[in-house]
């Protein structure tokens, strides 16, 4: 078979993730499927009762927002697990010197499908991609992403390594079993410097998160002194990362594709004064002991506002959210907090 980048950074190279059995992997994936098939009549007819009596339904149903648009986590009630938690590779104490040594945890392991045929989120995939940028580079990856970090002014963002004193290093916490908060276990993410081994701010989150919309829209707008400076990256390079993959799926998003190392919701409306998707691209992490989010709002503008050239780039929301919990469901919050911003910039 063949693997290609794009593959890996959509998760779509059919390398497992932390659960070994395939057979598990694939009746979890059954069990969301049918519990999709059975809410969808209901959403189905319900749609048709709303066209017929051409009003909008509030009372019948509880508003869904929360448990269709992000697949919560078991564990953001005290006591209750995750079971993605149990995995025992998260709780890897070992040591590796490079990416290319940490490849031996899953090297010998089966694929569990054809690669560009079924959605699989993998850390391992993004473990086998940071080995590619080393080898493309002739660098060692961590050290590429460093002077990468340096370059976006992100001099917060730092290696999630024990033995290195950094300052204003949180502690991070898990529920135990009866629901009371504890230290989270030590662990070593050398194995996974690319999937989950840096540490950060929300500082240094926003300004990632503004240098990519700034490159998103460098080409969009125009300033009168014609001296806006180029973006990190092409515009066409953020508008193919945020560009939605076939065969993909979102857990924290049910109207959001995955797309190149983001998830993506696109903009739609099918009827006039109802629902509204916004386009905004975004993406969560987990690790034991720690949650976070980094969402994008951009700034939806008329080409008439963007021609006058009295606006420059970034034009949008950025939302920022870390969290020293575990399995903390974060997207929706970040999401409700993008609109409340967006709408009191367009009230101004």
């Amino acid at each position: 078979v063949t693997i290609t980048t794009r593959l890996l950074v959509s998760h779509l190279s059919g390398i497992r993730h932390y659960e070994k059995d395939v057979m598990k992997v694939k009746e979890e994936k059954q069990k969301a499927n049918r519990a999709f098939k059975l809410t969808k009549p209901y959403q189905d007819k319900e749609q048709k009762e709303k066209e017929g009596k051409g009003i909008e339904k509030t009372d019948s149903v509880k508003p869904r927002e929360e448990h269709e648009g992000e697949v919560k986590s078991l564990n953001s009630k005290p006591g209750r697990k995750d079971k993605e938690f149990e995995q025992e590779e998260y709780y890897l104490k070992e040591k590796f010197e490079s990416v290319i040594e940490s490849l031996k945890i899953f090297k010998n392991d089966p694929l569990f499908f054809k690669p560009g045929d079924q959605f699989l989120y993998s850390t391992y995939g993004f473990t086998l991609l940071s080995a590619v940028v080393e080898r493309a580079s002739g660098q060692k990856f961590t050290d590429y992403m460093l002077k990468m970090f340096r370059d976006l002014d992100m001099l917060s963002t730092v290696l999630d390594d024990n033995e290195a004193m950094i300052y204003n290093r949180a502690r991070c916490y898990v529920y135990n079993k009866k629901g009371r908060l504890v230290n989270a276990p030590y662990v070593d993410n050398s194995y996974k410097w690319a999937g989950g081994g840096f540490l950060s701010s929300v500082g240094d989150l926003l300004k990632f998160g503004n240098a990519l919309l700034y490159s998103y829209q460098a080409r969009q707008f125009k300033n009168t002194d014609g001296k806006l400076l180029p973006g990190y990256l092409k515009p066409d390079t953020v508008a193919m990362m945020w560009t939605p993959v076939p065969k993909t799926e979102v857990s924290w998003d049910r109207d959001g594709k995955y797309a190149m190392a983001w998830a993506v919701v696109e903009k739609k409306q099918q009827y006039g004064c109802c629902r509204e998707q916004r386009y905004y691209a975004s993406h969560t992490g987990g690790a034991v002991g720690a949650s976070s989010v980094l969402l994008i709002l951009p700034e939806e503008r008329d080409s008439e506002a963007i021609d006058t050239g009295l606006v420059a780039p970034p034009r949008g929301v950025i939302v920022s959210i870390i969290c020293n919990m575990q399995s903390v469901s974060l997207n929706s919050t970040a999401l409700k907090i993008a609109r409340e911003f967006d709408k009191e910039k367009w009230a101004q």
